[in-house]
């Protein structure tokens, strides 16, 4: 049996969990918003710089799979029911899940830094998306704007993965 005390730490650490998640939903949400506000155009339609990807890269450091999976899955329902449509939420979890998944199998091998991590998450979150949308619009010929998308992936990749790495030099803002 488990004494009184040992049952009040793991609430308490149940707690901080609860609200550093929520903490981490809400700062996706900002900037899911600060980019619905302020659209930075790559030269390509349709792709973003995902300022919202940093908080899932960062979180793929400092917590679970499985929590960046449910963080994931929140902030895109969120922000998609927020500042999107269905299709965009179709989308985001399409190329969101694709994405995250390729970081956490790529970030379980030791072999890549947390920008190259970032750059391949970047990629396929590209890939996921255009995926669905073939799978959406029944039409092969979205294949044609892969290239271009690959670019996208590796620029804002690049760009998330920079800034995730000098968040996580400041390693006790993210403690849990």
């Amino acid at each position: 049996m488990q004494s009184w005390m040992q049952w009040q730490i793991r609430g308490n650490v149940l707690k901080t969990k609860v609200a550093y998640f929520g903490a981490l939903t809400a700062l996706g949400l900002i900037f899911s918003y600060i980019e619905a506000l302020i659209p930075i155009h790559l030269g390509i339609p349709g792709a973003k710089l995902g300022l919202a990807n940093l908080v899932i890269v960062v979180a793929l450091y400092k917590m679970s799979v499985r929590e960046c999976y449910l963080l994931s899955i929140a902030r895109v329902m969120l922000s998609g029911f927020l500042f999107g449509n269905l299709f965009g939420i179709l989308y985001s979890l399409a190329g969101g899940l694709f994405s995250l998944t390729v970081m956490a199998i790529l970030k379980r091998t030791e072999k890549f830094s947390i920008i190259g991590v970032s750059i391949a998450g970047g990629v396929f979150h590209n890939v996921g998306q255009l995926i669905m949308a073939v799978v959406v619009l029944w039409s092969l010929s979205m294949v044609y704007y892969l290239p271009m998308l690959l670019i996208a992936g590796i620029v804002t990749g690049l760009l998330i993965g920079l800034a995730a790495r000098e968040v996580l030099k400041r390693d006790g803002v993210w403690r849990v």
